[in-house]
Formats: C-alpha cells, structure tokens, sequence
C-alpha cells in the first residue's frame, strides 16, 4: 500500500497530478486537501484545524465521503504531523491484518518542500522523529526528493544526476558505491558540507550510514547538466 501525505505547501499541479496517480491512499494535511481535489483526486481522509481549505474543497470531501477529522486551531500538533500519524496508523492497521509486513514502512510527502523555512526545517524533524519509530517519509517535490537513512540503501537513478549526503546528527560514517566522489567508510561531519553534490555514474548507487543519520537529497534527472 502506498501512501501519500499532501501538504499545504508550494505545489506544481502538472507534476502533482501525475504524481498522484501512483498512490493507494491520498491523505491530507489541511490545505493538502486543495492540491488533491483541485488535481481531480479526491482524498481518503482530512485531518487537520481545516482553516486553509477551502469552502468548495470541503463540500466535495464531504459528499465523496472523505474521512475528516477536525482539530482545533490551538494544539501542540502541526496539521502535517496530525496526517502523518494518521498515515501511520493506517500501516500498523494493515501489518495487523496481515497484508503488509515491511523492515522499513514508507509513507510519501508531498507539497511539503519550499515555502517557509521554518515549515521545512520542523518538517525535517519530523522525518527523523518517525524514523526512530520504523517509518521512513520521504519527501517529493518535481525538483528533488529527500529522506533520512540510517544503515544501507539502494538509490535508483540516472547517469550525472546529482545525490547530496548529509548528516542530521553531528557526524556520519557513509560508504558509497555508483557515486563521481566515492566514500569509504569515512567521516562526514555536520559542519562541513563535504557531502553535497555527487553524481551517478550509472543508474543506481549504495549509500550506506553505519553510525549515525545522514539527509539523502536526490536532484531531479530534469536537472542533469
């Protein structure tokens, strides 16, 4: 099952709608809910204080018979973080029944990246947050695509597109395969900003963090140069 969270950030609705096509379950973060239905999807649930969506978007929802869950405007939660838990709970729902049994368990954001710094870095926080609990959120946009990885992972991409490394945590220990600037095994620090910018060399790469947390940010091949 693949889930998508809509967030109420900077949204391409040529690259969106394609994007949407490819997911099982549309969840949105309050105004997500804009993005999704004004891309002729509708969602399977809104969560959120519901004060950046819209009149039309609502009443669509309601008669499609969306799930909306309401909150008030004044809570510890960012609407997001409200979507995301109910994303999650949608997987455990599925790895209880049986039909879903994944290492890692991916949820898909969207319309989260650009806009309000702020927004983004308490979004990147929140990436590693549900990490530690066994989900990994990666973040799309038409440009680029990130996410937090601890341990091994297959990139799938496109010769002389660009991979950036980056360590959360206040250093990394990466190894890398399929990369221009391969590292063995070696130390990248917080500070420095030494990870940024590799390129494939073929279609696919290993990134490997054997201590600590590294942001992978794959550019778009669009932006091959």
């Amino acid at each position: 099952m693949r889930i998508a969270v809509v967030a109420n950030g900077e949204w391409d609705q040529e690259w969106g709608k394609r994007e949407l096509a490819s997911y099982d379950r549309l969840i949105a973060a309050d105004g997500g809910g804009n993005h999704i239905v004004q891309a002729d999807y509708i969602p399977d649930a809104l969560v959120g204080d519901l004060d950046s969506t819209e009149p039309e978007t609502m009443e669509i929802c309601r008669k499609k018979g969306t799930a909306i869950l309401s909150y008030p405007a004044e809570k510890d939660e960012t609407d997001l973080e409200l979507a995301l838990e109910y994303a999650a709970k949608l997987i455990e729902q599925e790895e209880k029944a049986g039909s879903q049994d994944q290492e890692i368990k991916e949820i898909f954001l969207l319309g989260a990246i650009g806009g309000r710094i702020d927004h983004l870095l308490g979004n990147l926080f929140l990436l590693r947050g549900f990490l530690k609990r066994g989900f990994r959120i990666r973040m799309k946009g038409p440009d680029q695509e990130l996410w937090l990885l601890e341990g091994q992972g297959k990139l799938i991409g496109k010769k002389g597109q660009k991979v950036s490394v980056i360590p959360v945590t206040e250093k990394a220990v990466v190894r890398t395969e399929g990369l221009y600037y391969p590292l063995y095994q070696e130390i990248l620090y917080q500070e420095s900003p030494r990870g940024i910018s590799n390129v494939f060399l073929g279609e696919d790469a290993i990134v490997e963090v054997s201590e600590g947390t590294a942001l992978i940010v794959m550019l778009s091949p669009d932006n091959i140069r």
